[in-house]
């Protein structure tokens, strides 16, 4: 008999993760045996945990702050798009044993955002791993330029130089270029318990759009300013459902109903 389909994320807090909610939702709506639950994996662990994953019996695992970089280190292989992103947000576990890391956050960004990027200068704040992918998703829908908000000059500019865009690097709390088409939150500032992201938007166009990656709480201080402005936002949920669709088919093999997005919405926000 096989085994029951079995996969997680990690991260250091974890406790805040909706992934599981995602996942179990689309293996019922399926009808898969399978499970998808949380791990709290303490930085000083992760390798420990990771090499773990196929003595488990585990299909993988999504990977979640702060690990998506250090991660990196522990795998046996990168596939194309984590190499292109550099960071890992999916583990999966071969038939071999072998661990391949993953990158499904940009696809999580430009199935939102793919055709407001095209031709347009992009403004992402932060220089992290969610950062990473939103340089990828912004380079790879053919954004015009690439502006990268962060504190650490350093590795923003090599975010900037890795993408291969014109752009440049700004200072956090700088007034975004006139002609941004996207301002990307790639930060955890504005998440509940955080501080919130202070910008001025007010610089921005009026066909700009503003996407938060943080989706606890939804309307993050950014996005309620952004709606005072009148501007059109994307909140965390799109792309974390985006992001999750990819790493169900990594773990399941099968296509997760997007057909239920508004129901699953609707639950995730209860």
């Amino acid at each position: 008999m096989r085994e029951p389909a079995v996969a997680g994320v990690i991260g250091w807090p974890i406790s805040h993760s909706k992934s599981p909610l995602i996942h179990r939702f689309w293996l019922g709506k399926l009808g898969l045996d399978g499970d998808y639950s949380r791990f709290p994996v303490r930085p000083e662990q992760l390798g420990t945990f990771v090499r773990a994953l196929p003595v488990m019996g585990m299909r993988g695992v999504n990977v979640t702050v702060p690990h998506k970089l250090a991660v990196m280190a522990h795998l046996d292989g990168l596939a194309p798009e984590a190499v292109a992103v550099g960071a890992v947000n999916t583990i999966v576990v071969g038939n071999d044993h072998r661990l391949i890391g993953h990158n499904t956050d940009a696809a999580g960004i430009i199935g939102p955002a793919g055709a407001i990027m095209a031709g347009r200068p992009v403004l992402v704040i932060g220089s992290g791993g969610a950062a990473r992918a939103a340089a990828a998703a912004a380079r790879d829908s053919g954004a015009s330029a690439l502006w990268v908000m962060a504190r650490n000059y350093n590795a923003a500019g090599a975010l900037l130089a890795a993408s291969g865009l014109p752009g440049g690097v700004m200072a956090m709390g700088d007034l975004p270029p006139a002609d941004t088409g996207l301002v990307f939150n790639a930060t955890t500032l504005g998440t509940a318990g955080q501080p919130a992201l202070n910008i001025n938007l007010s610089a921005l166009p009026a066909d700009a759009v503003v996407f938060d990656a943080v989706y606890v709480p939804l309307e993050t201080p950014l996005l309620a300013a952004a709606h005072a402005r009148g501007l059109i936002t994307i909140d965390g949920l799109d792309m974390l459902i985006g992001q999750a669709a990819e790493a169900f088919r990594l773990f399941f093999g099968a296509a997760p109903p997007r057909r239920y997005d508004g129901e699953l919405r609707a639950m995730l926000t209860k």
